[in-house]
């Protein structure tokens, strides 16, 4: 038997699978613990399952720790084997306490059974209920592509309910799909379920994005800064709107500056930021390029979620985690919003100043209200010629050198087109002149990757104006990047719109069986990439 397995991300080893450690770094310990608490959060979804059956009440938290615990095992979050402990231990506290409620245990799983409180004994277990438990090949993919994408919505959930935005709809979805996977099901069911969990990923989206507008403004179109100032610095990466208001807030006036890394870019798009004065940049690229980025910063780091690479011991005290991320022997800030950051800010002031490792601007804020807002320029355009095609490219950037090919394509693109990207896929071009069309940059930047969403608004948006009956009429080439499973709920979505002909790239996912993969392309076209070149000759055609 082998010390793990994990497929979920798109680097995993030989694109099969992880067996002895994860390309992500994390240990065979955390990966069969991780798996541990999917299993028991299954457990816990099916005892809920049984308790409003019988008219009981379950704990109003009982979603926001299910989001808790699927965000808890997505890439790059969570690195250590006690948080994880800490979710195993406290699942099965609420699970044992809805147990006790419960008039008829019968024909419950073994999952909601599960009773046994010794850390010890978690690991071994693991073993036996982990990826590889369910043997038939079909059922496992399309199983593990519906675990993937809950995983995904629930980071999205979890982000709007930090600022306190919820829809019990959505989470009860996460909950009861949850309790059902560990029922016997048929292809058919799951492939209605993997659709269904598509559709609430387009409610938690807009969910998500209705959270983080109405509570920072509508983003706009900005210029941002790459280079550096003189002072102190505190570089902040991950996700997390709330994180990093509350960061601001606490570290204005302090003599230190508040810079952007990787997929917090976009935070410089909202208005709500731009008043603060000690907010003055953005620092290097997507997350891979951190061991290097983060050492050259000098000062400190917050890690608000998923993107963490293993650090170096040359900035390993310098990089704090909060919320569902951790790693072993790093700070973590702790508690609910607003967090206390003193820590945080106290060793930026111990700290030099960001050595500078480039210079200029780049624009982005081209979120769905602010394209609209300039709607009537991009349909002009698109009827008059100027534009001829809009090339979806959202998605997440990767370590392989495969992934260059994102640039080629980018680089080949035809001068009337224009790039709709999200995600931290845009690192691949978004530093590269590609000018503009009549005033319309050429690559319009909508966010994170949860602000695909806004590219789906966008599309719809445009299927409306131009009296289209399919969305797949419209002049849109939809070439995307994947490496976790917040991309996952993105395709899934994207699926539950309508949307076909997606080439997903640089590989298809290992999760996939060979029969799962066929119903994908046969039923949504989806394909994959080959080499720049000879894919813009195809998709541009």
């Amino acid at each position: 038997m082998s010390e793990m397995f994990c497929y979920q991300c798109q680097e995993t080893a030989r694109n099969t699978g992880c067996t002895k450690k994860g390309v992500c770094g994390k240990s065979a310990d955390v990966a069969g613990l991780q798996d541990f608490v999917i299993w028991q959060t299954k457990g816990l979804s099916e005892v809920a399952e049984k308790v409003k059956s019988e008219g009981g009440a379950l704990p109003e938290n009982l979603g926001f720790l299910i989001c808790e615990n699927l965000f808890g095992t997505i890439t790059n979050v969570d690195f250590d084997p006690k948080t994880q402990e800490a979710r195993i231990a406290n699942t099965l506290k609420v699970k044992g306490s809805l147990l006790d409620s419960l008039k008829d245990k019968s024909h419950l799983s073994q999952a909601a059974l599960y009773s046994n409180n010794d850390p010890s004994a978690w690991a071994a277990d693991a073993k036996t209920v982990g990826v590889l438990a369910e043997e038939n090949e079909d059922l496992r993919s399309l199983k593990e592509l519906i675990v993937y994408g809950l995983k995904g919505l629930a980071a999205y959930m979890t982000h709007a309910m930090a600022l306190g935005y919820n829809d019990g709809e959505i989470t009860d979805f996460l909950q009861s799909t949850m309790a059902e996977l560990l029922k016997e099901k048929n292809m058919d069911e799951l492939v209605a379920l993997t659709v269904k969990t598509g559709e609430f990923g387009v409610k938690a989206m807009a969910l998500l994005d209705k959270a983080n507008t109405e509570s920072y403004g509508n983003p706009e179109i900005t210029e941002v800064s790459l280079g550096v100032g003189t002072r102190p610095g505190i570089l902040v990466s991950g996700h997390d709107l709330k994180d990093f208001e509350d960061l601001l807030k606490q570290s204005e006036g302090k003599g230190v500056d508040i810079y952007t890394h990787g997929e917090m870019l976009p935070a410089h798009y909202y208005p709500a930021f731009k008043k603060y004065d000690h907010f003055v940049g953005n620092y290097g690229g997507s997350w891979w390029h951190q061991k290097e980025e983060f050492e050259s910063f000098n000062g400190p780091i917050l890690m608000t979620t998923n993107c963490i690479v293993p650090p170096k011991d040359s900035y390993k005290d310098k990089l704090f985690t909060t919320g569902s991320a951790h790693y072993p022997g790093c700070p973590h800030i702790e508690g609910e919003s607003p967090k206390d950051y003193t820590p945080v800010i106290e060793k930026a002031l111990q700290c030099e100043p960001p050595k500078e490792i480039e210079t200029g601007k780049i624009v982005g804020g081209f979120a769905h209200n602010q394209v609209l807002a300039l709607a009537d320029t991009v349909v002009e355009a698109v009827k008059s010629g100027a534009i001829q095609k809009f090339v979806v490219m959202a998605g997440c950037d990767g370590r392989q050198k495969s992934r260059n090919y994102y640039t080629e394509f980018a680089e080949g693109l035809a001068d009337d087109t224009v790039i709709l990207t999200a995600g931290c896929a845009k690192y691949r071009y978004n530093k590269l002149n590609l000018g503009d069309i009549g005033g319309i940059p050429r690559v319009l930047d909508a966010g994170q990757c949860n602000d695909s969403y806004s590219l789906a608004v966008i599309a719809m948006t445009l299927q409306k104006v131009f009296e289209l009956d399919d969305i797949n009429d419209l002049p849109i080439v939809y070439n995307i990047a994947w490496y976790e499973q917040k991309a996952v709920i993105v395709l899934l979505a994207l699926l539950a719109l309508g949307v076909k002909n997606i080439h997903l790239g640089p590989t298809l996912p290992a999760f996939l069986s060979p029969n799962v993969a066929n119903f994908l392309v046969e039923t949504f076209n989806i394909g994959g990439i080959t080499d720049a070149e000879s894919d813009l000759q195809t998709m541009m055609a």
